[in-house]
């Protein structure tokens, strides 16, 4: 029942994503869900084939613009790929869907709310990067934003030259995550996890190099918090390798309509917990009648 499609943006980039039909919809607004950094579409394959949801509504989700088959090495950001979503949206005939990202993805969901709060029935933030709550490498990226965006200009004049890498590396989440949550149970599987997933090299073998670092540049920026009126659940996890949950849950806290809550993880909860991520974003939208 899940088709692949694409969409063609304003100025030529084409938006690789699938949809799942719903053979029985009930009424429920679409699910968007929305990979994070260095990621691609294969990171909800697990939950949209265990999930209860996709009985009662169609689910979509994509490759984000210069990720996965989504080829793009031009400019992008937060409002691009809100953009890109609200054409999708627009091109699929959804007036309303209710977006769930991960990571970069619950900040791309987040500046949705922001930009298109008609077209927004709900929100999961799966571990959301606010600006303010990170921590280690990401807290260090925040004064970096000017000479990483050097870079980004000098590494796309030398791919508009022509000199760029002209294959990049396949990845497929679910066989990932299926090795790693294997390994976790053993001793240092955790750090194991930690070096693979947080991994500068590997992501630079799946992405572009100056669409990468504009995944940093994304991930640390400032979200409209106050403009979010949509009711949204946050799901945060309690390690603190790039985000401290205390100081996300109080920033989050503040706004209307939300539930939070925590899950014992590093911070790669589709990979660690996603049984207890999945019923709770069932059990959240049943409960708010989305």
């Amino acid at each position: 029942m899940e088709s692949r499609h694409t969409f063609t943006a304003p100025g030529g980039a084409t938006i690789a994503y699938r949809r799942w039909r719903c053979p029985s919809p009930r009424g429920a607004p679409p699910l968007v869900l929305i990979h994070g950094a260095a990621s691609n579409l294969t990171r909800w394959t697990e939950f949209l084939e265990e999930t209860t949801l996709k009985s009662g509504r169609d689910i979509l989700r994509l490759d984000l613009r210069g990720h996965g088959e989504s080829s793009w090495r031009g400019a992008t950001s937060l409002e691009i790929w809100c953009d890109d979503i609200a054409g999708i949206l627009g091109a699929e005939g959804v007036a309303r869907a209710v977006l769930c990202g991960h990571c970069l993805g619950a900040n791309v969901a987040g500046m949705f709310a922001a930009r298109y709060p008609a077209d927004t029935a709900g929100l999961v933030l799966v571990e959301p990067m606010l600006r303010d709550a990170l921590t280690g490498t990401l807290a260090t990226l925040r004064r970096l934003a000017l000479p990483l965006q050097v870079a980004i200009t000098g590494i796309r004049f030398l791919n508009r030259l022509g000199l760029h890498r002209r294959r990049l590396d396949a990845l497929d989440l679910q066989a990932l995550d299926r090795d790693y949550r294997a390994r976790l149970a053993e001793p240092g599987g955790a750090a194991a996890l930690q070096k693979r997933y947080a991994s500068t090299w590997e992501d630079l073998r799946i992405m572009p190099s100056a669409g990468y670092l504009q995944d940093m540049i994304e991930v640390v920026r400032p979200l409209p918090l106050t403009r979010i009126r949509t009711p949204f659940l946050a799901l945060l996890a309690t390690g603190r390798s790039f985000a401290d949950a205390g100081r996300t849950r109080a920033a989050l806290e503040g706004l209307p309509s939300h539930e939070i809550r925590t899950l014992d993880c590093l911070h790669w909860i589709p990979t660690e917990q996603p049984q207890a991520m999945r019923a709770a974003i069932e059990d959240w939208l049943a409960r708010n009648g989305l």
